[in-house]
């Protein structure tokens, strides 16, 4: 029996939360999403982000015999649809930049598969570390890669939120996909850049090994955020097998 966790906050400074999660313990599948764009339509994106996935997935149940592959395809599918769907969106209604992260978890057999498009991350905890699953798609993340500037230094860069992938921004979408072992006792963190942008990752780690349910973990991780300046919107569903 899974054992999970979620909260999500505007934060301290912006005004509406466009933000948005959905947790399917059933179906063992997670998501979280940070919308971009002004005037609500941030909001918007994520919004019609999980509710399509949400519905694809109750109407299309993955098959108890898939193997990885089918995996892979499915998700990649469902969000090249999803993609068409908010793009196809907001050019019809002339809305201008409408676009979301997303980052899902899905669980099976003791494996783990993990989607992502932008800069909402996905962690496992195992014993005492933390791990970053997946990979920001973010501009300065491309400076890190390429040796231009230091991880230190894409902490504190005047473009560190610009990412450079997202559903709904463009016809054509990359994500990338992830897959792994679980052991008893794993813990998976999907979060907006709220969380992880005030709360350093090993004091992340620390809030939920300490907590005595995901519940309250979260709950934490949230309040902590905003104490240190709830900068952003802030989006955390945690989950321990």
């Amino acid at each position: 029996m899974l054992e999970f966790g979620f909260k999500s906050d505007k934060g301290k400074v912006r005004e509406i939360n466009q933000d948005a999660f959905f947790v399917m313990p059933e179906e063992s599948i997670f998501l979280v999403a940070d919308g971009v764009g002004g005037h609500n339509l941030g909001e918007l994106a994520s919004r019609m982000t999980v509710a399509d996935i949400a519905t694809f997935v109750k109407e299309n149940p993955i098959p108890e015999d898939a193997d990885a592959d089918y995996f892979r395809d499915y998700f990649l599918d469902l969000l090249f649809l999803v993609n068409d769907h908010v793009h196809g969106v907001g050019q019809e209604k002339a809305l201008g930049s409408m676009a979301t992260t997303i980052v899902m978890l899905y669980l099976k057999d003791g494996d783990a598969y993990v989607v992502n498009i932008g800069d909402s991350r996905a962690y496992l905890i195992r014993d005492d570390e933390m791990l970053q699953v997946t990979d920001d798609h973010t501009y300065v993340n491309d400076l890190v890669k390429k040796g231009i500037i230091t991880k230190d230094e894409a902490s504190n860069h005047p473009n560190r939120n610009m990412i450079t992938r997202a559903i709904g921004a463009t016809e054509d979408i990359k994500p990338d996909f992830f897959t792994f072992k679980t052991y008893p006792g794993d813990i998976l963190v999907l979060c907006t850049d709220g969380l992880y942008g005030e709360v350093k990752e090993k004091d992340i780690c620390s809030i939920i090994k300490n907590s005595s349910h995901m519940r309250q973990a979260c709950a934490e991780l949230v309040d902590t955020a905003n104490s240190n300046g709830g900068g952003d919107n802030i989006t955390v569903v945690a989950v321990k097998l």
